[in-house]
């Protein structure tokens, strides 16, 4: 479908403007740096370097594999005399040449002195995961043309978890669209199913918050390596998954800049890694979309959530539940959506089963506190909406707010709050927290 080069469908392209990463180390231990002959390294460090040379893309590296049997024979022979024009011809797929000689020169400098390559892998601490290995996701595993190599940090055990949902989405959400993506993230947490997104502003990062929020699993997939994390502002959210039990994954090396084709070519590590991809808001050229081609062509379930019409950022879910009503499901709701993806009695794992619920948490704060709680989840955002909602003075509302933010429940931006954390996630208007 897509991205069948290092660098997209259409070769080179313009990196993101995004400044360095911040990673998390990986509890796997990670490759030693060295400079080496290919005898010298491992199939798995063979397959990482390999990996790094941009303009081999999963094509040309299984034809490669395919041609000379393992990646340290690929390092080999590009080292020996002629070696260049081998790879070339071996890198043939289906009578068609996958990759041209400055990519044959390429592969040959890097087997020369793999180490500088390595050395950077083991610098951003990332776990190296080959299709060969036992850990290998198996819903990736699956797929067309699955990434023969994973870099991972955090828990790599997050990748395989027995139920995955994608939630992905516009990374321009309205504020309706926000909130439902982290409410759909939670509740799916709550199952202790994992969820899988691309960290973006927006939607996927909504929902990853959410899911962090309540201590659930998710997993991250980049459109860059790990040493070049975009986006940048999230950062911090990237080091709450791994606290959590989640993962960062991405099948490019840890240095590689996040170019505009790189995203549609991790859409269907997003898609792959899931057993269904649900759509929160999508406008009608999105690469949310791109990520439910991706679920549909590789025989997953999709959802779609509507929007109100006239909403471009809802055109594009809307349009894909007209035109494709046979392949795609509505959500009509959180608890109808939970039972499609039958999650409706899944077993709640027990490091969720013993947590205080956010009724407990408000009913701790006081009823002053739990007020102002149930207006941010109704949708008052200004300090008079919420005296006005409440009855309560301004100084007792803003001490209220104070003690939410304090806690983590709410956040505010330009004179408007808004709820945060697990409140956040809770579901208007919320009565039963009075």
């Amino acid at each position: 479908m897509l991205g069948v080069g290092a660098s997209g469908p259409v070769g080179e392209a313009e990196a993101v403007t995004e400044p360095r990463a911040v990673t998390e180390p990986s509890p796997v231990a990670a490759p030693r740096p060295m400079t080496a002959t290919p005898q010298r390294l491992t199939e798995r460090e063979a397959w990482a370097v390999l990996v790094s040379v941009v303009g081999l893309g999963p094509v040309g590296f299984g034809a490669l594999l395919r041609r000379f049997g393992t990646g340290l024979e690929v390092l080999d022979q590009a080292i020996r005399p002629g070696g260049v024009g081998a790879l070339v011809a071996g890198g043939v797929n289906e009578g068609r040449e996958t990759f041209g000689h400055p990519v044959g020169e390429a592969i040959a400098t890097v087997a020369r002195d793999p180490g500088p390559v390595l050395g950077r892998i083991e610098s951003a601490g990332v776990a190296i995961l080959t299709l060969d290995d036992a850990a290998y996701p198996n819903r990736l595993r699956t797929i067309e043309m699955p990434p023969h190599v994973l870099f991972v940090s955090g828990d790599v055990a997050a990748l395989s978890a027995e139920h995955a949902i994608a939630v992905v989405g516009t990374r321009r959400p309205t504020g309706t669209g926000r909130l439902t993506a982290a409410r759909i993230g939670a509740a799916i947490a709550k199952t202790g199913a994992a969820v899988v997104s691309g960290l973006a502003v927006g939607i996927d990062g909504a929902a990853q918050a959410a899911v962090t929020a309540e201590d659930g699993i998710t997993v991250a997939v980049l459109g860059s390596g790990h040493g070049r994390l975009y986006p940048r502002a999230h950062a911090n959210l990237a080091r709450s998954i791994v606290a959590h039990g989640g993962a960062i994954v991405s099948e490019l090396v840890p240095d590689a800049t996040p170019t505009t084709s790189a995203f549609p070519r991790r859409n269907r590590i997003i898609s792959g890694l899931s057993d269904a991809t649900i759509v929160v808001e999508a406008p009608e050229r999105s690469g949310a979309l791109i990520t439910a081609a991706w679920a549909l062509e590789q025989g997953r379930e999709c959802f779609m959530v509507p929007g109100p019409i006239g909403e471009p950022r809802s055109a594009g879910c809307l349009l894909w539940l007209r035109d494709y009503a046979d392949q795609v499901r509505i959500v009509a709701g959180i608890p109808e959506l939970i039972e499609d993806l039958g999650l409706l009695d899944v077993e709640t794992p027990a490091r969720l089963a013993g947590r205080p619920s956010l009724e407990a948490e408000l009913i701790e704060l006081g009823k002053t506190a739990r007020s102002v709680a149930i207006e941010l989840v109704r949708g008052h955002g200004t300090l008079d909406e919420l005296v006005a909602a409440t009855g309560h003075p301004v100084a007792t509302t803003l001490g209220a707010l104070t003690l939410l933010e304090l806690r983590g429940l709410a956040t505010s931006a330009y004179g408007r709050y808004r709820p945060a954390g697990r409140l956040a996630n809770a579901d208007p208007p919320r009565p039963s927290v009075a």
